[in-house]
């Protein structure tokens, strides 16, 4: 059978572009902002992960433009051979000190960090367990490692437990999990996870994409929060969401991050950030130490929202963050859903299995806290006026 078979009987994205339910790769004719354009056309964003609004701010971008005035516009390989800039080095020391941790590495994403930390991590006689809803970037890294993959019932303490009472070494287990789960909103429960990583002397990773700039006292995730940031071992973030530029981070010991930056594939074998995405997450972190006020507006918002959207009869599940899922459990209603709304202006993200369970299907919204009330207040009623004309509400 031709092994091109498989794309030539693939029609689903071709029938709902016909049906008039295709959501996905619509272009955006503006920046990352509250609001953007689409077919020239006007729209609210709430589908953006521009937690802290600081893709259109003028410092972030100035120090974008300098950078490539100094560097160029790209490093022409990868950091372990002449992809390594003084900013790469410099961003790193302000990372591993604002995670606290002895040590930091950037990647050039964030799926790439997963990718290679795990897969460089879990060696074959070492387990990986990891939550059934944690990211697909995770789930990958753990297929490219040699080790075996154990998930766990997702923010199940009690079933974790039985699997690493099962294991004949739990020393060997890397457990790994999403400090804020991207699609639900809610948060892992690390106080307990933590409990049982000491109980059973194995490791812990948490990957903070959604949490880091969002989440603690002071921004720095979901480990903060919850006062457990000496018992994480490795925290994994990305600059694509709170800090508006691209790449990830793992940060750790420094001799675990040496032994990641001389072995994990992802890094060595792969172009390094460009100096323009280092300069704006330079920025950004800065700004984000600095200007506390955008996390007090962020937090703001999402109290507003979540009341709002239950007020209004929405079931948005467990969510404690400006993640805010509204759960319809039913696919086409999802869509239709999103339509409606994407008709009357507002951007939304519908999202299906494999991303979330099957009968989990849900519109994906989430907040910057650069909106303001007024766009807020016309997605409630948008949102309201949609379920009345569906009969849901």
């Amino acid at each position: 059978m031709d092994i091109f078979s498989k794309c030539y009987n693939y029609t689903k994205a071709k029938e709902a572009k016909e049906q008039g339910y295709y959501p996905y790769f619509k272009a955006i004719q503006s920046g990352a902002d509250t609001e953007v354009f689409i077919d020239s056309r006007k729209m609210i964003m709430i589908g953006s992960n521009n937690y802290l609004g600081l893709t259109q701010d003028p410092r972030v971008k100035e120090s974008a433009i300098k950078a490539i005035e100094k560097y160029g516009s790209g490093c022409t390989g990868s950091r372990f051979l002449n992809g390594t800039l003084d900013i790469h080095e410099e961003l790193e020391r302000e990372l591993g000190s604002f995670i606290r941790k002895e040590a930091a590495l950037i990647f050039s994403t964030g799926f790439q960090t997963n990718q290679g930390v795990i897969s460089t991590i879990v060696g074959k006689d070492d387990v990986a367990i990891i939550d059934r809803a944690n990211h697909a970037s995770i789930v990958d890294g753990c297929r490219l490692a040699f080790g075996r993959t154990i998930k766990y019932k997702h923010n199940d303490i009690i079933d974790l437990e039985r699997i690493l009472t099962e294991l004949p070494d739990p020393s060997s287990a890397l457990i790994i999990v999403d400090g804020v789960f991207s699609m639900e909103g809610d948060l892992a429960n690390l106080p307990e996870i933590v409990k049982l990583k000491k109980k059973y002397k194995c490791r812990l990773m948490v990957d903070d994409a959604h949490g880091i700039g969002v989440m603690g006292k002071n921004g720095s995730g979901t480990a903060e929060y919850f006062q457990v940031e000496d018992d994480v071992d490795l925290i994994m973030g990305t600059f694509s969401k709170s800090f508006a530029s691209l790449g990830g981070f793992i940060a750790g010991e420094e001799s675990v991050i040496s032994y990641i930056k001389h072995h994990a594939r992802a890094l060595i074998f792969s172009a390094s950030m460009p100096p323009s995405a280092v300069a704006t997450v330079l920025t950004a972190l800065k700004i984000l130490k600095t200007e506390p006020q955008r996390r007090k507006r962020l937090w703001q918002i999402t109290h507003k929202m979540h009341q709002e959207y239950r007020k209004r009869g929405f079931n948005i599940g467990p969510t404690q963050t400006p993640i805010v899922p509204l759960i319809f459990g039913d696919d086409m209603l999802t869509f239709g859903f999103w339509r409606k709304l994407f008709e009357r202006g507002v951007f939304t993200n519908p999202i299906i299995s494999p991303a979330v369970p099957p009968d989990g299907s849900l519109i994906r919204t989430s907040y910057m806290a650069t909106h303001t009330d007024k766009e807020l207040n016309k997605v409630l009623e948008i949102c309201s006026d949609v379920s009345k004309e569906m009969g849901l509400l």
